[in-house]
């Protein structure tokens, strides 16, 4: 059976005159996934994000929240969606039940489920021995944990959490990264983070936006299958021959590399054991033979260093 389907996005555009910061976006995101949404600075990541969690119009195109119209019935779509910027919007000079309490009156929720909900958000955020502390006097981790709790105080369907990690030390990002994945088992959740390790940790699906367009989207489980890579990264001590390695076996192709080493391309099986007794009879002294894993950040770079990446889209999310 699949999961239910809590945000739909349909060829969403937004002009800013007539330059287009988000061109064309359509993807969905399901119950039960963690959505890696990755992007240089200017690619229309922010402004995506804005425009679905209702905080900015869009030129043209649709947003259903749990099956809502964002355009239609705004108030009933946004109240299914909980939001935490870069900049948690917490009140330094209220305690955090003080503030709890007031995102719970903001978020509608009935005054007599307001007590239950401000303690569960609390409990799922860690934050139950901090409650009556000034959130000014609270270290950087716990003001975002504080941010993340007025974001799932009304248990919406979704949660959006825009860099929820900068600026805080390795045990706090272990411990936001926890909590994420913890959320994602009952909520859709999009992350838009610029830290790669953290999206390869957290998340079930990636997708890239460069130049206001979608440029990949992938599932985790089928990403880390095309990093696992089908090339062997051969060194010899002497010069090695291209065209000798070429006619091997399984080998699609070689590419030459600086000194005494070539990439090797395979379809399936790899070719590892003719590669090395091919370089034991030609006398070239094996060096190294390798798999050679490709990474989120490589993929990355070539997808929003390169001029024609337009032309290079992976598809739409499935």
């Amino acid at each position: 059976m699949d999961a239910k389907i809590l945000i739909h996005v349909e060829q969403l555009y937004r002009y800013y005159g007539h330059h287009p910061a988000v061109e064309d976006v359509s993807f969905e995101l399901a119950l039960g996934e963690v959505l890696g949404f990755l992007g240089p600075n200017g690619a229309g990541k922010s402004t995506t994000m804005q425009m679905i969690t209702g905080n900015l119009a869009p030129s043209a195109g649709q947003i259903c929240i749990n099956g809502v119209d964002l355009l239609d019935a705004p108030g009933l779509a946004k109240a299914g969606i909980g939001y935490l910027p870069e900049q948690p919007p917490v009140y330094r000079d209220l305690t955090v039940d003080e503030y709890l309490y007031y995102c719970a009156r903001l978020h509608r929720v009935a005054r007599n489920q307001r007590g239950p909900c401000v303690s569960r958000a609390k409990q799922r955020c860690g934050l139950s021995g901090v409650d009556r502390r000034l959130i000014g006097n609270l270290s950087k981790g716990y003001q975002q944990r504080v941010g993340i709790a007025q974001a799932i105080l009304h248990n919406p369907a979704i949660v959006v959490l825009d860099e929820p990690t900068v600026g805080l030390d390795p045990n706090q990002i272990r411990d936001i990264r926890n909590l994420i994945r913890e959320l994602g088992e009952n909520h859709g959740i999009i992350l838009s983070t610029h830290i790669l390790p953290e999206v390869q940790a957290t998340c079930s699906r990636v997708q890239i936006i460069h130049r206001g367009r979608l440029v990949f989207s992938e599932h985790m489980a089928e990403l880390e299958r095309r990093l696992a890579g089908h090339a062997l990264i051969l060194e010899t001590r002497a010069p090695l021959e291209v065209e000798t390695l070429q006619q091997l076996p399984g080998i699609d192709n070689v590419t030459a590399l600086a000194g005494n080493r070539a990439r090797l391309h395979f379809d399936t099986t790899s070719p590892a054991e003719a590669v090395a007794a091919c370089v034991a009879s030609q006398g070239w002294g094996l060096v190294e033979l390798a798999l050679d894993r490709q990474t989120l950040e490589q993929v990355f770079i070539d997808l929003t260093c390169s001029d024609a990446t337009a032309g290079n889209e992976t598809g739409a999310a499935a």
